[in-house]
């Protein structure tokens, strides 16, 4: 199924949304009822349109023309819009001297970006002419003062200077063009599209071709580029190969060091240092190695004064790599279980205690015999650590000593069994531990409810005394402001009537005990 247009209908599209409205008016399948009509469509300005600046130019009107501005003389505006200068008597009246009309403003509506475009209606002519007058200047400048030099040195009689001048002259002018040649290499066509350096001699092999498996490098058409090896897994070396990829190329030779003068270039250009790689390659390289030898220079006195405030020098000294990755060319063969069966057994690791250390005749050493919470010496059993070997004997005497302990202990243990008790003294003794308790609980009640009863008089006594002292304190603070209130009315009672301030602001609260009684202290004594 197709539309009116020609372009075909997707069979899967709702019924519902396929067919047009009965006052659409089609008489074949479409969809253009979905899509936005002509007429809706909003038509923005194009970018580039902008608003007419300046004077009218071309021809310019003699004689007042009838609707024209009543003080100047132009079409494009009334008397009251006139930007002019008020005449003494409007162009209307003497027709002389008419004003040139200003230009009709488009009606500009721009879509989005229109609006925001900054540089939109910018006019180029007039930077370029201000940009040639000043360069035009400046070359003007520099021809005088050529010029000036030239005479003076003609006066003096200078030839070879003269000749100079004019070898430094005509090299000035060769390089005043030579920022337009492009560099032999890399010039670009517009027309074809492509650089010069990236085209390759018609003799030589491409590199896609170098290695037709799908599996090898990758080969990038656009940039022409092959980076990876192409006769990577091919097994040849790489001095025999006749291409072993860019990147090869890349980290070959002098184009890491050439790369690291780059960079070092730049940081130093973002510090302040004026230099470049191009221009002065001697220089950059003084710098650099300049750099270096004052960096290790740094970085070793650093190194030094660590070293002589905290110590740790012969720490720095690194050991062997055997010893450090505790490798050996000693061969030794294990079995599944771990057991050595060839070879050097694997030595024992010792710490940093003397080991192995017998005395005073011991076959053994101290710690290697136990027996309830004692250490001693298996040899002989002693367990006193400065004791002289005997050998059996002491392990007998040992067992003997033993045996009466044990004996001892048995006796003991006989002498402190008491007789087995029977059912009804065991419940006598419990209940007469039972009312001995009681007795000390009641006893303890008593001796509490004593001090209690001393402690609340004490107490009670010491809580009037305060009350008292607190009452005196207010007594005495609210004499002192009653004091306080019948100065101020004394003072106002003096003032005339006329001029007292008002009272609006005054508290009033309901006066207190200490504030009656300050107050028939007070009375009285007036009284």
């Amino acid at each position: 199924m197709k539309d009116e247009e020609g372009r075909d209908i997707n069979p899967h599209i709702p019924q519902y949304i396929m067919d047009a409205p009965w006052y659409f008016g089609t008489l074949h399948p479409t969809l253009s009822h979905q899509r936005v009509q002509e007429e809706q469509k909003k038509i923005f300005s194009k970018m580039g349109n902008w608003y007419n600046k300046g004077i009218k130019t071309g021809e310019m009107a003699t004689k007042y023309r009838k609707g024209a501005c009543e003080n100047c003389g132009a079409v494009t505006h009334k008397k009251k819009d006139c930007l002019e200068r008020p005449r003494k008597i409007g162009a209307k009246f003497t027709g002389e001297d008419i004003a040139p009309d200003e230009h009709l403003q488009p009606d500009l509506d721009f879509d989005y970006d229109g609006k925001r475009d900054r540089w939109n209606g910018f006019d180029t002519t007039d930077y370029n002419q201000k940009v040639s007058k000043e360069y035009a200047k400046l070359e003007e400048a520099k021809r005088i003062i050529k010029e000036q030099e030239l005479e003076a040195k003609l006066k003096d009689g200078d030839t070879e200077a003269l000749k100079k001048t004019a070898e430094e002259s005509e090299d000035e002018d060769e390089d005043k063009y030579a920022d337009d040649v492009s560099m032999p290499g890399q010039k670009f066509e517009t027309k074809q599209r492509i650089t010069v350096r990236n085209l390759r001699i018609r003799e030589d092999t491409a590199k896609y071709l170098h290695n037709l498996d799908t599996n090898s490098a990758y080969y990038d058409p656009k940039t022409r580029s092959m980076r990876e090896n192409p006769f990577q897994n091919t097994g040849q070396k790489l001095s025999e190969l006749p291409y072993a990829g860019d990147n090869f190329v890349r980290f070959s030779g002098d184009a890491s060091g050439l790369a690291k003068q780059q960079m070092f270039a730049w940081q130093s250009y973002e510090k302040g240092v004026d230099i470049n790689l191009q221009a002065d390659p001697t220089k950059l390289e003084l710098l650099k190695r300049e750099y270096t030898d004052k960096e290790s220079e740094f970085k070793s006195k650093q190194k030094d004064s660590i070293l002589d405030k905290y110590g740790g020098e012969e720490h720095l000294e690194s050991l062997p790599k055997q010893l450090l990755m505790a490798q050996s060319e000693e061969y030794v063969e294990y079995s599944r279980h771990g057991k050595v069966i060839k070879g050097q057994e694997k030595a024992i690791i010792k710490s940093r205690y003397e080991e192995d250390v017998l005395i005073n005749n011991h076959s053994s050493v101290w710690g290697s015999y136990w027996k309830a919470g004692v250490w001693g010496f298996k040899c002989c059993h002693s367990t006193v650590k400065e004791s002289y070997c005997v050998g059996e004997a002491g392990k007998r005497i040992a067992a003997e000593s033993d045996s009466i302990g044990l004996m001892k202990q048995v006796a003991r243990q006989e002498q402190t069994e008491e007789p087995q008790k029977s059912l009804v003294q065991l419940h006598q003794e419990k209940t007469a531990s039972k009312n001995k308790k009681k007795k000390k609980k009641q006893k303890l009640k008593r001796r509490k409810r004593k001090k209690e009863s001393s402690s609340s008089s004490d107490s009670s006594s010491s809580d009037e005394e305060k009350d008292e002292e607190v009452k005196k304190r207010k007594l005495v603070e609210a004499v002192k402001k009653q004091e306080e209130h019948d100065k101020q009315v004394q003072k106002l009672m003096s003032v005339d009537e006329r001029k007292r301030p008002y009272n609006s602001m005054v508290e009033v609260r309901e006066p207190t005990e200490e504030d009656m009684e300050a107050y028939r202290l007070k009375r009285k004594k007036h009284g």
